[in-house]
């Protein structure tokens, strides 16, 4: 005798019982990788190819493929390298930003380099070095979401950006400072004495190398701006002031490998973060000693960062 729940040849199967816990599905964010380095376009694909929620839809080897990429994909990320051969980073960049967010990853850390890729409509710039996987991870995350990411060294360079760009200061008020103001505002004749004698700024020893101190005269308020290549050979209210770069003419290479050498990079470190042998950052490193009049690694990384004895007397 059949079965009666068991339905007749030929019929329609009952669909199978749905699973009401089962997590609805999500969109993974589709990330186009733009790297002339195979070794590091390879890393990144498997690295981000591991979360559930990502997917590397194609590779590229300089800017016009990330391009060509970006246009077939319709990715929701593009990671972006600024030295590539042929079309650059940087040249691809404005046309990148019209069909996804970018971000740049980079070992390039140039402030100028960050500042125009910014001015360009990058989304973020992270240095290589300087984040883990899973802040990458997060980074492109947020990117598609319209959060910025930037690395310590892309962060001071848009910061340093801003400071040059802001506006000056308007004149302060007629009157302020002087004796009837301050008795005005509850402030005794002796206290106001006592603020005008107080150094400004940090202390000495908690200062920063190269770090300048802010006038104590409220009249040069509006003067002030921070520039990493002020040049001074004497030394102010008994502290120095910013290292004079430019003084050492060094060419943008040669500044490049100064800024790794005070970061503490062996030269192996700086091979593979510029891209060039062993033996050209040795070339460099004697040229930039000869510039530097120095014997050490040490030494020139105390006299670039301005915290040698003799960096503000003149010498070239």
């Amino acid at each position: 005798m059949p079965d009666p729940t068991t339905p007749p040849p030929g019929a329609p199967q009952p669909p199978p019982p749905q699973n009401l816990f089962a997590a609805p599905p999500t969109h993974r964010l589709r990330v186009v990788v733009a790297d002339d380095n195979p070794v590091v376009r390879a890393g990144l694909t498997a690295l981000l190819s591991g979360r559930p929620d990502i997917e590397v839809v194609a590779e590229a080897a300089d800017g016009r493929q990330a391009y060509e990429a970006a246009h077939q994909h319709r990715p929701d990320v593009v990671l972006l390298d600024v030295r590539m051969p042929g079309v650059d980073g940087i040249s691809a960049l404005p046309y990148l930003v019209q069909i996804a967010p970018v971000v740049m990853l980079t070992y390039s850390r140039e402030s100028e380099i960050v500042q125009e890729a910014l001015r360009r409509g990058a989304g973020g710039y992270l240095v290589h070095g300087e984040f883990t996987a899973d802040q990458l991870v997060d980074a492109v995350r947020d990117i598609k979401e319209g959060r910025a990411h930037f690395t310590p060294t892309a962060a001071g360079a848009l910061l340093a950006q801003l400071r040059r760009d802001r506006a000056p200061a308007p004149p302060l008020p007629e009157g302020l400072g002087q004796s009837s103001s301050a008795t005005a505002y509850g402030i005794s004749t002796s206290g106001q004495s006592h603020m005008q004698t107080q150094p400004s700024g940090l202390p000495a020893h908690l200062r920063l190398p190269g770090e300048v101190a802010p006038p104590a005269s409220s009249g040069n308020l509006s003067q002030v701006q921070p520039h990493v290549g002020q040049s001074s050979s004497e030394w102010t209210s008994g502290r120095p002031a910013a290292p004079d770069r430019a003084r050492f003419q060094l060419s943008t290479r040669e500044a490049e490998i100064m800024d790794l050498i005070a970061s503490g990079m062996n030269n192996q470190q700086i091979a593979a973060t510029c891209f060039i042998s062993e033996k050209t950052v040795k070339n460099h490193i004697n040229r930039i000693f000869a510039k530097l009049h120095s014997t050490s690694r040490s030494e020139a990384a105390a006299k670039w960062i301005g915290t040698a004895p003799d960096v503000h007397r003149g010498r070239g």
